[in-house]
């Protein structure tokens, strides 16, 4: 008996002396897990992340080993192996670059507005795009309207060229009433965003329609640390109310609702009179492996707009810089979200994740762009509407297989579908926003988008490489009721669009990668109907970059990238058409860097470069209108979790050509922004400065024909909706 046991004994503990599994999950101080934590195995430099539940696995291990734990936000934790089953605790930490750890699975684009986010918060909708490093956004219909977007050469628009979801329900609508891939992000409330992922490039199997220059997926809180209640008033009539609840905050369930109210007069002559209501909430629960959030929003906002006005109107006197020449312009809107994400991880550590939206949408804008150029008595208002209803289903699933010690494989894999039902999307000529004049478009959208993906992450000691391919299948229906027949009519079209991606990490402070792949944006339905056919152009992209920690407190990132594009569309707003202009190609540069010399100081300059021209056209006449070759975005932050915080952002853009022959200038402009403020444990108090050296810019700028009542020669010039000016906004918030 007494050899059995200790045989037994030696036994035990030669196998425990040989390589082990732990499996373990890691929380925060109130017992909540915390995903995407980083595992690192000391010893051999093997990684892992925490999955949504915060649960992890680590093979090979030996007593003795030590496991890294480290997430932005959190205090890193070091902690000896010594049992298969091990609880961690995290203790939250103010966000550092120290805590950027470079990994293969990291990506720096994403790294970067995550760390821009932590250090200096959104304090609004339209700032959430901003913190994309080259990105720039001007806003030119009253504040209700959406953004224009310019990015790697590109005049976006409202989102033709951008892939954009919130929490991965898609912003960009396909076939919208004023321009295709219209994203309005004023939805969403900038005090429930708890980070943003952003990927330049077409890189991503996950990346459909829009993504041509990049995604962005924008991803919000599932639980509130406090409730706030928070006032602000400011210039021009400002108001706003914010009021965050939470009233489930357990480890495993939590739900909060978030309400905002936005009023404003805005710097122009004719006061804007911009209303926005917001409410969202979200409902989580974990149980046992899977995870279920249900979210639902509404969104509704109205405002008159001076829109854009020409220079030579502005240089006579006939207007000031805020004046307008047809004040009648403006809108309103409103959108509805619901949406249920499922989340299912199975023993042998495969998830899938299913997310289920649905959207009702309404949009009525009134513009003029050209005053009396085609109707010299009434003049050229248009209304263009829409209501719309859109469906969604994806699922996506992976799995990581672990081949040796330094090598794995992660397989991807993915479903899904949109669908978007536009009825009486129309194009009108009014005036003075009450009388029909004529009806220019009227009928109804019918568009189905069914897509596949399949792809794997291959990690080869140092290396990752990542193939993949993605499948999209369109159905356009548009129904013309100006025709009279009522039909409906179709056209389908396949693309499959093949990406590569490589890094190479050889530690924690450096990495090197490369990327190539085709992406594509569809076009309107009544375009692809008319003209294309079943042929969505293509756009192929590469990048090849680096990323480097020079230090802990430094860090910098470079990326040379290029893109052809087989073809160009530009939205003529005053007759409801897309034109085609050609292929084009695009360079550029990028450089990045994020500077910490001291705990609470954070510095940051963003660099970019562009060259874009159409190839088609001859040298001196293929200049792309409105892309900007040159943009820097930099500033200094002060954060604490009490005392004072303040930061300083300044944001260049360059002169550019606002024709295909640079004949007319769109005017470059140099704006610094600052918000200070100082914190207790439950009162904030803050104030905001926008434009403080208040000066004169021009936040949009379009080469456009138009004439006024008083010309009888109609002329083409700059048309501007001018910056706003010194605008000072203070508030005060309680945490309960």
């Amino acid at each position: 008996m007494i050899k059995l046991n200790y045989c037994l004994l030696l036994l035990l503990s030669c196998s425990f002396s040989f390589a082990q599994i732990c499996k373990g999950k890691v929380t925060d101080n109130n017992g909540t897990a915390i995903d995407y934590v980083l595992v690192t195995h000391a010893q051999n430099k093997m990684h892992v992340h925490t999955s949504f539940d915060g649960v992890f696995e680590v093979g090979n291990l030996k007593k003795g080993d030590t496991l890294i734990f480290s997430k932005m936000g959190y205090q890193p934790l070091k902690k000896a192996y010594n049992q298969n089953q091990i609880l961690v605790v995290l203790t939250p930490e103010t966000v550092s670059l120290e805590q950027v750890v470079l990994t293969n699975d990291i990506h720096n684009a994403s790294v970067i507005t995550a760390l821009d986010i932590q250090k200096n918060p959104i304090k609004s909708s339209q700032e959430v795009l901003n913190k994309i490093p080259g990105l720039v956004i001007g806003q030119h219909a009253g504040g209700g309207k959406a953004e224009q977007i310019f990015y790697r050469g590109f005049d976006i628009d409202h989102g033709t060229d951008l892939q954009i979801n919130v929490d991965g329900i898609p912003v960009n609508m396909v076939s919208h009433a004023h321009g295709q891939g219209y994203s309005d992000l004023h939805y969403v409330i900038p005090e429930t965003i708890e980070g943003m992922d952003f990927l330049p490039g077409t890189y991503n199997p996950k990346q459909g329609n829009f993504a041509t220059t990049g995604t962005v997926n924008i991803i919000s809180k599932e639980r509130l640390q406090n409730n706030k209640l928070q006032l602000e008033i400011g210039q021009f009539d400002t108001q706003r109310l914010l009021f965050m609840n939470s009233f489930i905050n357990k480890a495993n369930e939590s739900a909060y609702i978030a309400t905002e109210y936005i009023s404003s007069d805005g710097p122009f002559d004719s006061p804007q009179n911009f209303k926005r209501f917001n409410i969202s909430s979200k409902y989580a629960k974990t149980i046992q492996n899977t995870k279920f959030v249900f979210s639902l929003s509404h969104f509704m906002s109205s405002w008159n707009a001076s829109g854009q006005i020409p220079q030579r109107a502005v240089d006579s006197g006939i207007i000031g810089r805020f004046g307008a020449i047809d004040d009648s312009e403006g809108g309103e809107t409103s959108r509805t979200n619901a949406s249920l994400s499922i989340q299912k991880k199975y023993d042998d550590q495969s998830v899938f994740k299913h997310l289920l939206y649905y959207s009702n949408y309404q949009f009525d804008l009134y513009s003029n762009f050209t005053f009396f150029l085609n109707n010299p008595v009434d003049g050229d208002q248009i209304y263009q509407t829409e209501q719309r209803n859109l469906f969604g289903y994806q699922s996506d699933y992976q799995k990581e297989l672990f081949l040796t010690n330094e090598k794995s494989v992660l397989l991807l894999a993915g479903i899904g579908v949109r669908t978007d039902r536009v009825d009486d999307i129309a194009l009108n000529r009014t005036k003075n926003k009450t009388e029909l004049l004529s009806q220019v478009q009227d009928g109804k959208v019918n568009e189905t988008n069914f897509f596949a993906y399949v792809g794997a992450d291959f990690e080869l000691n140092k290396w990752k490489l990542s193939p993949s391919v993605r499948l999209d299948r369109f159905s356009f229906g548009y129904q013309d009721n100006l025709m009279g027949d009522g039909k409906l009519n179709e056209q389908r079209a396949i693309v499959v669009s093949p990406k590569l991606s490589t890094t190479y990490t050889p530690n924690n402070q450096w990495q090197l990668f490369a990327k190539i792949g085709q992406g594509f944006h569809t076009n309107d339905s009544r375009l692809v109907l008319n003209t294309l056919g079943d042929d969505i152009p293509k756009a192929y992209t590469s990048d090849l970059g680096f990323v480097w920690k020079t230090t802990p407190k430094l860090l910098w990132a470079f990326t040379a990238w290029g893109m052809i594009s087989e073809q160009e569309f530009v939205y003529v707003g005053d007759e409801g058409v897309v034109e085609p202009n050609g292929e084009s190609i695009r360079k550029g540069l990028s450089l990045t860097t994020r500077y910490q010399p001291i705990k609470h100081w954070f510095l940051n300059v963003d660099a970019d470069y562009t060259h874009a021209r159409f190839r088609d056209e001859p040298n001196g006449a293929d200049y792309v209108p409105l892309a900007p070759d040159f943009v820097v975005k930099g500033g200094i932050a002060y954060k604490k979790e009490k005392g004072f915080y303040g930061n300083i952002n300044m944001v260049h853009i360059n002169d550019r050509p606002a024709n295909e022959d640079n004949s007319i200038v769109a005017n470059g402009y140099t704006v610094t922004h600052l918000n200070l403020g100082y914190a207790w444990d439950k009162i904030n108090f803050g104030v905001q400065i926008q434009n403080l050296f208040d000066v004169d810019w021009n936040e949009t700028q379009f080469a456009t024909e138009s004439r006024l009542a008083t010309e009888t020669n109609s002329v083409e010039e700059i048309h501007f909706t001018p910056g706003t000016p010194f605008f000072i906004k203070s508030s005060i918030s309680y945490k309960f």
